[in-house]
């Protein structure tokens, strides 16, 4: 009887885990790609353009397992998209005259699918 108990109790939790933690790798993606509007924004004020080399945007660091892409940067705007190894959802954001990119359809608005 406590190992039937022990296994509805296990079958219960192990899926809301899972789903957890997945919400979790999503937040920091959507972190990641707001601390890139940010670092960008800064580097704009110094450079007067966008980058999309990561390097040059001071003290910028991505958290752990995401992968940012900047996929265009002009003196206009710029479009980035976030990935983590752990699941396969991607985020993505574009800011002025760039390219909307993935399911970012609003500008400034993080959109993940």
């Amino acid at each position: 009887m406590v190992l039937v108990i022990i296994g509805l109790l296990a079958s219960v939790l192990i899926p809301r885990f899972a789903n957890s933690r997945e919400k979790a790798i999503v937040a920091a993606m959507k972190s990641d790609l707001r601390n890139l509007a940010t670092a960008e924004e800064s580097y704009f004020y110094d450079q007067l353009t966008y980058t999309t080399t990561l390097a040059n945007l001071a003290a910028y660091q991505t958290s752990a397992g995401v992968t940012i892409t900047v996929n265009q940067a002009t003196m206009g705007g710029w479009s980035a998209s976030a990935s983590h190894a752990n699941t396969t959802r991607l985020c993505f954001l574009f800011v002025g005259n760039a390219s909307p990119v993935g399911a970012a359809t609003q500008e400034g608005q993080i959109s993940c699918n």
